[in-house]
C-alpha cells in the first residue's frame, strides 16, 4: 500500500513537467511561426510600410497637348495649376484634418470627405487629391498651417487655359476630374485619383493622344512630413498636340456673328470635308467645368432657354425648311418628273382632295418654273413636285447623301437626323403612309430632320456635284518635339449617282436666290464673289394667328450656300433657333462667315479698322457686304 503511494507521489511531478514542457514548447512553435510569417511571408509588406514611413511617391501630372488651329495658331493650351493632396497614412484623426483643411479653404467638408474616400481605396500611401484650382491666397494659408496638417501636400498640375475665352466650346468640349467608374476601367489603368480627363468634344475623343504620361517623384521627408531629399524620379512625357481643319478667324467671325441668338453653323472645305468652322452658340466656360462649378453658374446654364450646354451643331435636329427643296428637285429632274420648263401655276395654296396647303406667299408666285421656285422658293411648286414623286422616291435621293445617318465627323453623340419613308412609319406608328405626308416632306417640313453637319455636307456634295466627303476636324496629330505622327487625308464616304445637268439646273436656282431680284438669300451676297445657296424657315409649332408667339415657339431660320459658284470652295450651313425667317436671320450669318474665308484668302480686302472706316462704310461691310436698302424684305412665311 505504502509501495503504489510513493509511486503516485513520484508519477505525479512528471506529469506536472511533461505538461509544462508541452505548453512551453507549443508556445515557442507559435512565436517561431509567427516570426516566420513577419519575417518570410510579409517581409516585402512590412519592408514596403517601412519606406514609406519616411519615402513618398509624388505623382507628376503630364501637361496635355495644344489645340491648334489649320494655320497653328494655339485654340487651347495650359497654365500651372496648385491642388492640395493628402497622404492618408500619415493622418492619425482624418475627421479633425478634414475640419481644419475645410476651415481654412472654404470648402464644404463633406465634398472633401468623398473625395478622400473615393481616392483611398487605392492605397492609403498614394496621395489622394482634395481640391484643385486653388488660389495664391489658399496656397499661402495652407504653408502657413502645414505642421498642424500632417500628411497634407501640395502638387502642381497644369490645366487648360483658353486664350480665346468661350470660343469653340463645344468644339473642344471640357475636362473634368475622373469617376470612380472611370478609375477602375481598363482604358484608365495607367491613370491617377484627381487625374482630369476629356468628357465631351475634342477633348474626350483624342484622349489618348492629348493625355501623355504622368511621371512621379519619390521623395523622403522627416517625421513632420517635410521634404528632405528626392530618392528618384521619372520625368512625364506631355501629350501630342493636335493641328485642327478649324480656322480661327472664321470661327470669332462666325460666332460672332450670332450675337445673342441660339443656333449653329458648319463651313465645309468643298474639296476635302475638312471643317473650317464649327459652331454652337451659345457657348458655355470650359475653363469652370474642370473645378467645382459654383452652383448659381449650374442653374444659370439650365434655365438659359437658348439652351448653352446642348452642342447644337453636333445634336441638334431640326425639319430643313426650304433648304430640303434642293433633293426634291434634284429627284424631279433626276426622274424625269421635270425640267427646266415645266411650269405650275401658284396662286397661294395647292389643293389635296378637301385641305389646301398654303404657299408662304399668301399671293401666290403666278407661273413659276424650276428656276424661280427655287428663287423665290414657291411652295406649292415643291407641293406638286412632291405629290408626283411619292415620299419614297424623295427618301432614296435624300439617302443618296447620306442623309439619315450620322457622318461619322469624330465626336460622340452626333445625331442622324430622319428621313421618312413609308415603311418606315408603318414600323415606327403601324399606319399607312398617306399622300398628303408627303407634300410637307417635299419642302423640308413634317418628319424631316437634319443635323447642321449634315446640311452642310448635303451643300458641299451639291457644290462639288455629287462627293461626299466625311466631315473632318483634325489635320494631324504632332509630337511635343514637333514631329508630324500623323496626317488625315480627305474620305470620300460615297458619290451619289447624279447627273452634271440635274446639278446644274439647281445650282442655276441657287445662285439666283442670292443674287436675281425677288430671291430671298440677297442677305448672303458678296460682290467680290459669286454665292450661291438657299434660305428656308421650319416651323416649330402650327402657325399661331394674332399675338406675339413665345420665344421657343418660334421658327428656325436656315441658310445654305456655296461659293464661288464657278468653282465652289467652300459650303456653309447655318441655323438660326426660333430665327423666323431665313432670309433676314440666317442668311447674313452665312455671309458673314463666307466674307471671313474669301478675306484670309486675300480676295476681299478686309474692312478699315471702325475708327477709320466711315459710318456708311461700316454698315454695309457688318451686314456681309448688303446694305439695308439692297436686302430683301423681311416677309412673313417659308423663308
Amino acid at each position: 500500500m505504502r509501495e503504489h503511494r510513493f509511486i503516485r507521489e513520484v508519477r505525479a511531478p512528471s506529469r506536472r513537467i511533461l505538461g509544462l514542457t508541452i505548453g512551453v514548447t507549443a508556445l515557442f512553435f507559435l512565436l517561431l511561426l509567427r516570426l516566420w510569417y513577419l519575417q518570410i511571408v510579409k517581409a516585402e509588406s512590412f519592408q514596403n510600410l517601412s519606406e514609406s514611413n519616411r519615402l513618398r511617391l509624388v505623382p507628376v501630372a503630364a501637361s496635355r497637348g495644344a489645340i491648334l488651329d489649320r494655320n497653328g495658331v494655339i485654340m487651347v493650351d495650359n497654365r500651372p495649376s496648385f491642388s492640395v493632396a493628402v497622404i492618408p497614412q500619415e493622418v492619425a484623426d482624418r475627421d479633425a484634418f478634414l475640419a481644419t483643411l475645410s476651415r481654412l479653404l472654404g470648402v464644404d467638408p463633406a465634398e472633401l470627405l468623398e473625395k478622400w474616400e473615393k481616392g483611398s481605396k487605392r492605397g492609403r500611401y498614394r496621395p489622394v487629391i482634395l481640391a484643385s484650382g486653388i488660389s495664391r491666397d489658399q496656397l499661402e494659408i495652407l504653408e502657413e498651417n502645414r505642421l498642424s496638417l500632417p500628411g497634407l501636400d501640395i502638387e502642381m498640375h497644369p490645366i487648360r487655359e483658353y486664350p480665346h475665352g468661350l470660343l469653340g466650346a463645344h468644339l473642344f468640349g471640357h475636362l473634368g476630374e475622373m469617376s470612380e467608374q472611370e478609375l477602375g476601367s481598363e482604358r484608365f489603368k495607367e491613370y491617377n485619383p484627381g487625374d482630369y480627363i476629356g468628357k465631351s468634344g475634342i477633348e474626350r475623343n483624342w484622349e489618348k493622344d492629348l493625355h501623355g504620361v504622368n511621371g512621379g517623384r519619390q521623395i523622403e521627408v522627416d517625421a513632420m512630413g517635410r521634404f528632405l531629399r528626392t530618392v528618384s524620379e521619372r520625368v512625364p512625357t506631355a501629350g501630342n498636340s493636335l493641328v485642327l481643319t478649324v480656322d480661327l478667324e472664321i470661327q470669332k467671325r462666325a460666332e460672332a456673328a450670332f450675337g445673342s441668338q441660339a443656333g449653329a453653323a458648319v463651313a465645309l472645305d468643298v474639296t476635302s470635308g475638312e471643317v473650317l468652322a464649327f459652331v454652337s452658340t451659345p457657348g458655355f466656360d470650359p475653363a469652370l467645368f474642370a473645378g467645382t462649378l459654383p452652383a448659381k453658374q449650374w442653374r444659370e446654364y439650365l434655365d438659359d432657354k437658348r439652351h448653352p450646354l446642348e452642342n447644337k451643331a453636333l445634336k441638334g435636329q431640326y425639319p430643313p425648311g426650304s433648304t430640303f427643296k434642293i433633293i426634291t428637285a434634284l429627284a424631279g429632274l433626276e426622274e424625269g418628273v421635270i425640267d427646266e420648263n415645266t411650269t405650275v401655276n401658284c396662286s397661294g395654296s395647292y389643293r389635296m382632295g378637301n385641305r389646301a396647303f398654303g404657299c408662304w406667299n399668301r399671293k401666290g408666285h403666278g407661273a413659276v418654273n424650276l428656276k424661280k421656285a427655287l428663287r423665290e422658293s414657291c411652295d406649292v411648286y415643291f407641293y406638286r413636285l412632291g405629290e408626283q414623286l411619292g415620299v419614297d422616291r424623295i427618301a432614296e435621293y435624300a439617302l443618296k447623301f447620306g442623309l439619315g445617318s450620322p457622318f461619322g465627323i469624330g465626336l460622340d453623340n452626333e445625331k442622324s437626323g430622319l428621313i421618312p419613308t413609308s415603311q418606315w412609319k408603318e414600323k415606327r406608328f403601324g399606319k399607312k403612309w398617306l399622300k398628303g405626308e408627303t407634300l410637307p416632306v417635299s419642302i423640308g417640313q413634317g418628319y424631316v430632320l437634319m443635323t447642321p453637319i449634315q446640311l452642310a455636307a448635303m451643300t458641299a456634295a451639291v457644290a462639288n456635284e455629287g462627293t461626299i466627303y466625311r466631315p473632318n476636324l483634325v489635320k494631324r496629330i504632332i509630337s511635343p518635339e514637333g514631329k508630324v505622327l500623323r496626317e488625315f487625308q480627305p474620305q470620300i464616304l460615297k458619290r451619289v449617282g447624279i447627273s452634271h445637268r440635274s446639278f446644274s439646273l439647281v445650282k442655276q436656282g441657287l445662285y439666283a436666290v442670292v443674287n436675281e431680284p425677288g430671291g430671298t438669300g440677297g442677305a448672303a451676297r458678296l460682290y467680290e464673289v459669286k454665292t450661291a445657296g438657299k434660305t428656308g424657315t421650319s416651323q416649330v409649332v402650327k402657325l399661331r394667328k394674332g399675338g406675339s408667339i413665345p420665344y421657343q415657339y418660334r421658327d428656325h431660320a436656315l441658310f445654305v450656300g456655296f461659293a464661288p459658284y464657278e468653282k465652289p470652295e467652300i459650303a456653309v450651313a447655318v441655323v438660326v433657333e426660333h430665327g423666323e425667317h431665313g432670309g433676314s436671320a440666317a442668311a447674313p450669318i452665312a455671309g458673314r462667315i463666307l466674307r471671313a474665308y474669301f478675306e484670309g484668302k486675300g480676295v476681299i480686302r478686309k474692312p478699315k479698322p471702325p475708327s477709320v472706316a466711315a459710318p456708311a462704310q461700316q454698315a454695309e461691310e457688318g451686314a456681309g457686304g448688303v446694305t439695308a436698302e439692297q436686302a430683301p424684305e423681311e416677309r412673313e412665311g417659308d423663308d
